[in-house]
């Protein structure tokens, strides 16, 4: 593994920047607080191909890996511009059906999440289940040769933006009874499917949803991939999602940093700028070192998933979420903090990050069940849970 980014990811990485800079973070807010989406940057991205880096080539896409959409994804959110749906879409729901999905599948959804023109949304968490997904009570059962799905879930992002839906289900087992994962393609216009926003007090262009399934009707190839191996297909999707994270984190993180280091360097109150102080300027080196030390455990989950090594990816891609959550909140805490009150204006557009920026320390999964998946697998400490 090299610790230095190949070229073509760099040149990746520039383009986005451009890209991320031609619309930046006012237009992000014009948008949010107009209660509307960022479908220009979106349809940008995807015709430039940005959005599907890590589809496969014979389907449009990039030919990539997860460490060059997160690339992308960090970028943008680095102009103050991020695309929350790249966590979900091109990250989680085509690298499943990518890895696992029929010929059929694939040719019928790849094409469209590698040019942008397809997105699909996440279904896992539910009200009663939380973390634990072994408490999931949405249940597919056979219907001839079909499928029909009763459940509900919470906290799915952008639902409205998407034509389909990835849900977690679960089917029962012929031979022990028992229920076991399943993943299924749901159409958002199907027959049965209510989809209800939630109020947050977030300032964001992407908003949540609680879904209703109700003896929803679906094909047979509804089903992705294999009805047995939907425990290997579901965190194959949680890795990515989990690195996805970490890149967004660490890009909201350096676009706040960014401007606390402009104001320092220009707001004088005594003979010089105030970033020549050491109480504003180590505060903000001491973010800075730990947003690269989060990227770079995220660079090493991104290598060890495109290489094929699931399980090392998740002990880093949990890390590296954990570490980005924790260091996004203190970056932009103390960008915030470095600007005064200037740093709760609307003008300076900082403040609407705060709570941004506190939500991945919770999602898309919180930092006391990372500690406890690396307290017991890292550590080999007992289950405490």
């Amino acid at each position: 593994m090299s610790f230095v980014e190949s070229e073509e990811r760099i040149a990746l990485r520039k383009a986005v920047a451009d890209l991320g800079r031609k619309y930046g973070h006012e237009y992000y807010l014009k948008r949010a607080k107009a209660n509307e989406h960022t479908d220009e940057l979106w349809a940008e991205a995807g015709k430039l191909g940005y959005l599907g880096v890590n589809v496969p080539e014979e389907f449009g896409g990039g030919g990539g890996g997860i460490g060059d959409l997160a690339a992308v994804c960090e970028e943008l959110a680095a102009a103050g511009c991020g695309l929350l749906q790249m966590v979900v879409s091109p990250a989680i729901c085509a690298t499943i059906i990518a890895r696992f999905g029929t010929d059929e599948q694939k040719r019928r959804w790849l094409p469209g999440f590698a040019d942008g023109t397809l997105r699909m949304a996440f279904a896992i968490t539910e009200p009663d289940a939380g973390s634990n997904s072994h408490k999931l009570t949405t249940t597919a059962k056979r219907d001839g040769d079909g499928w029909i799905l009763n459940g509900r879930k919470v906290f799915i992002s952008c639902v409205d933006e998407s034509q389909s839906v990835l849900v977690v289900g679960r089917t029962e087992d012929a031979k022990t009874g028992k229920l076991k994962p399943a993943l299924f393609v749901v159409p958002t216009d199907a027959e049965g499917f209510t989809a209800h926003r939630i109020d947050m007090e977030m300032v964001s262009a992407d908003w949540q949803f609680s879904l209703f399934l109700d003896d929803v009707r679906l094909p047979a190839d509804a089903l992705v991939g294999s009805e047995d191996a939907a425990l290997a297909q579901l965190f194959a999707g949680l890795n990515p999602e989990r690195i996805m994270a970490t890149a967004y984190a660490v890009g909201t993180g350096r676009f706040a940093l960014s401007k606390a280091v402009e104001y320092a360097n220009t707001r004088t109150v005594w003979k010089a700028p105030i970033g020549s102080h050491q109480a504003v300027a180590h505060p903000l080196a001491d973010a800075h070192v730990q947003l690269e030390l989060a990227k770079l455990m995220g660079q090493k989950a991104a290598a060890l998933y495109d290489a094929g090594d699931d399980m090392a990816a998740g002990e880093s891609a949990n890390m590296a979420k954990y570490a980005a959550g924790e260091a996004v909140v203190k970056a932009v805490d103390q960008a915030v903090h470095t600007h005064g009150g200037n740093g709760l204006t609307s003008e300076y557009g900082l403040g609407s990050l705060l709570a941004a920026s506190r939500l991945t320390r919770i999602a898309p999964v919180s930092r006391e069940m990372i500690l406890n998946f690396i307290a017991q697998f890292s550590l080999g400490l007992p289950k405490s849970y």
